[in-house]
C-alpha cells in the first residue's frame, strides 16, 4: 500500500485567491485590508453558499414540504459546523443577530436566578458588549458589579485584582478571550478556575479570539461563549455556545409557542437562515486550509498554520512601527500571548487623520476605541482613540511593509 503524501499548506497567494475583495484598487494601488478586527473580507465559497440557499432552498423551518425540510437540514448542519469550530456539541449552538444581542438575551435569562447582593465580575479590558449587558442586568436586579483592573503599561489584566474581585458572592465572570482593541490574549482558563472555585459561571467573549486561535470551550473552562462569524470570514451573525445542561435550566424571554429545548430555547423569532448557512461555510473555508480525517482536525491544522504566519507578520509589523520616532505601540509585545492586531498612535497626528492618510495609499486601518472604551481611556486616548491594524489570513509581508512605510511618512511630517 502506498502511503498518502500530505499536501503542502496553501500559500498565502492561494488563500488570497478566494477573496474577490482583494482585487479592489484605490488611487491606483491594490487595497491592503488591515480592518479585519472590525470585520474580515469574505471568500467566494461563503457567498456561494448563501446565494444557493436563498435561490434554491429558501423557506421557514419545521414544516413538511421540501424546501422547509432542506432548511431544517441546513441549519442542523450549520450547528454541527460551529460545534466543531468551538469544540462543543451541535445541541449547544444558538444563533442570533450578533454577540451583543445574544449577551443581553442570555443575561436576562441568567438574571432570574440572582438577587440583590449577588456579584458580577467584568473587566476593564473588554469590549463593552461583554460588560454593559451585565451592568444593565445589575442595574435592573440590584446586583453588584466588580470591574477587574487593566494595566495600561503591559496591556494585560491585573490577575491579582481579578482573584480579589471573584469573591464568595460572585455569580458570573464575564471575560474576553482576546482584546479587540490591543490584541491581548487573556489567561481565560486561570480566570475560569478562580470563578468555578466559588461556584460562579463563566461567560467568554471570543469575538476577537476566534479568528486567530481555535476555540476549545472545555479547555477554556467556559460555561457560555459567544463569537461573531463576520470576524472569521463569514456574514454578520452572532453565535452563542452554552453548556447544554445549563441551557436546559434557563427560562429566557420567549414566545409561548417557541421551542423549549436546547439550543433553540435561546433563539428568538425567525433566524437569518442565509447568514447561518454562511457562517457554516466560513468554518468549512477555514477547515479547507488544513488536513485531517475530521473537520476539527482540519481546523486544528489550519489554525496552526495561520498562527505561524500571523506571528511572523505581527513581529514584522511591531518591529517596523516600534522603530519609527513618534509612534507609540499599545499592548503586549510579540513574545506575549496576543493576536496579530496592533494598536498605535502617531505623536501630533489624530487617529482619524492617520487612518485617512493611510487610506489614500490604499492601506485600510480603523481608528477610535472600538467599543473597548474603558481600555482605550486607560491608555490615555479617551478623546481621540488609537489606530488599529490587524493581520488576517490574506495579509502579506508586502502589505505590512506598505503600512509601515505609510506611518513613517506621516511621522516625518512637520507638526
Amino acid at each position: 500500500m502506498t502511503a498518502t503524501t500530505a499536501k503542502p499548506a496553501p500559500s498565502t497567494g492561494e488563500v488570497r485567491s478566494h477573496f474577490p475583495a482583494l482585487e479592489r484598487r484605490h488611487n491606483g494601488s491594490p487595497v491592503a485590508y488591515f480592518d479585519g478586527p472590525g470585520g474580515t473580507q469574505v471568500p467566494r465559497s461563503v457567498v456561494s453558499a448563501m446565494t444557493d440557499y436563498l435561490l434554491h432552498h429558501n423557506a421557514n423551518t419545521h414544516w413538511a414540504y421540501p424546501t422547509s425540510i432542506e432548511t431544517d437540514a441546513a441549519l442542523a448542519q450549520a450547528r454541527e459546523a460551529l460545534a466543531d469550530f468551538l469544540g462543543g456539541r451541535s445541541s449547544e449552538i444558538a444563533f442570533g443577530a450578533n454577540m451583543t444581542t445574544l449577551t443581553f438575551h442570555l443575561g436576562r435569562a441568567l438574571g432570574q436566578r440572582w438577587a440583590p447582593g449577588d456579584e458580577l465580575v467584568v473587566t476593564e479590558l473588554d469590549h463593552h458588549a461583554n460588560s454593559d449587558p451585565w451592568r444593565r442586568l445589575a442595574h435592573e436586579r440590584g446586583l453588584t458589579v466588580r470591574a477587574v483592573r487593566f494595566r495600561a503599561e503591559t496591556g494585560q489584566l491585573d490577575m491579582q485584582d481579578l482573584a480579589a474581585a471573584i469573591g464568595p458572592k460572585a455569580k458570573l465572570l464575564a471575560i474576553g478571550a482576546a482584546s479587540n482593541a490591543i490584541g491581548t490574549i487573556n489567561d481565560v482558563r486561570r480566570a475560569a478556575d478562580l470563578a468555578h472555585a466559588v461556584g460562579a459561571l463563566v461567560f467568554v467573549d471570543a469575538v476577537h479570539y476566534a479568528p486567530h486561535a481555535l476555540v476549545d470551550v472545555t479547555a477554556l473552562g467556559a460555561d457560555f461563549l459567544a463569537c461573531s462569524a463576520y470576524k472569521f470570514y463569514g456574514p454578520h451573525i452572532g453565535v452563542l455556545w452554552g453548556n447544554q445542561s445549563l441551557i436546559e435550566k434557563l427560562d429566557p424571554p420567549r414566545l409561548v409557542p417557541a421551542p423549549d429545548y436546547a439550543p433553540e430555547l435561546l433563539e428568538t423569532g425567525t433566524q437569518n437562515h442565509e447568514a447561518i448557512v454562511g457562517a457554516a461555510a466560513a468554518v468549512e473555508f477555514l477547515a479547507s486550509l488544513g488536513q485531517g480525517n475530521t473537520r476539527r482536525k482540519r481546523l486544528e491544522a489550519a489554525f496552526a498554520m495561520l498562527h505561524a504566519r500571523g506571528q511572523e507578520l505581527l513581529e514584522r509589523l511591531w518591529s517596523g512601527l516600534r522603530d519609527i520616532p513618534g509612534v507609540t505601540l499599545h499592548g503586549p509585545g510579540p513574545s506575549e500571548p496576543r493576536t496579530p492586531t496592533i494598536a498605535f498612535t502617531v505623536r501630533g497626528v489624530p487617529s482619524e487623520d492617520v487612518a485617512r492618510a493611510l487610506a489614500e495609499q490604499a492601506v485600510f486601518v480603523s481608528n477610535g476605541d472600538f467599543y473597548a472604551t474603558t481600555a482605550v481611556a486607560q491608555l490615555g486616548h479617551a478623546k481621540d482613540g488609537v489606530v488599529r491594524a490587524g493581520c488576517a489570513c490574506y495579509t502579506t509581508a508586502d502589505e505590512v511593509d506598505r503600512l509601515i512605510d505609510g506611518v513613517r511618512q506621516l511621522a516625518r511630517r512637520p507638526a
